[in-house]
């Protein structure tokens, strides 16, 4: 009995030590890689900047019509969750969009016509070359990451009522 539970206790200490120390990759489980690009008014936004969030990485673009169609399941999604409390975050929910377009006055009429409101909006205007969109391994897009708010990935390519299904689980009880 004595040794199952130092056996009990050890694997959780080992647990929680892994727990601790995700690696950085695109995967779940995965601590997300650091983005920081401009925004349009000119300013470097920092995906670490976000931390104590819960945030969903969302690669898009203003020519894309898969994107501008799901961008109001996103805005719905920001909407309902940004004030919410969650497990282990202070602030809520908010969106990090990484745009990979190459014109900028298409991709800020792009948020105005969507009506895309919250202000983590990036882009190096470097379209598919983008160094966020290398980073991530983008082949496609609308693509999406969702991390908790330590900044590890819990799930991702979220369309439609999925978003709203995993920001669900990730809700303080």
């Amino acid at each position: 009995m004595k040794i199952v539970k130092s056996l009990l206790v050890l694997s959780l200490i080992t647990s929680f030590a892994f727990a601790q120390k995700a690696s950085v990759g695109t995967g779940i489980g995965n601590k997300a890689p650091e983005l920081a690009f401009t925004s349009p008014d000119g300013k470097t936004i920092a995906l670490s900047s976000l931390k104590g969030k819960v945030v969903l990485i969302d690669f898009w673009a203003s020519w894309c019509g898969p994107c501008r169609m799901e961008n109001p399941n996103v805005v719905a999604a920001y909407n309902k969750y940004k004030d919410m409390k969650f497990k282990g975050a202070k602030n809520g929910f908010t969106i990090y969009s990484v745009s990979l377009d190459q014109n900028k006055d298409r991709w800020t009429q792009a948020i105005a016509q969507d009506k895309l409101e919250w202000t983590n909006h990036v882009s190096d205007l470097g379209g598919w070359q983008s160094r966020g969109a290398q980073i991530y391994g983008v082949q496609s897009i609308p693509t999406n990451w969702l991390i908790d708010a330590n900044g590890v990935i819990v799930a991702s390519n979220l369309r439609g009522a999925a978003l709203e299904t995993e920001l669900d689980k990730l809700l303080a009880k």
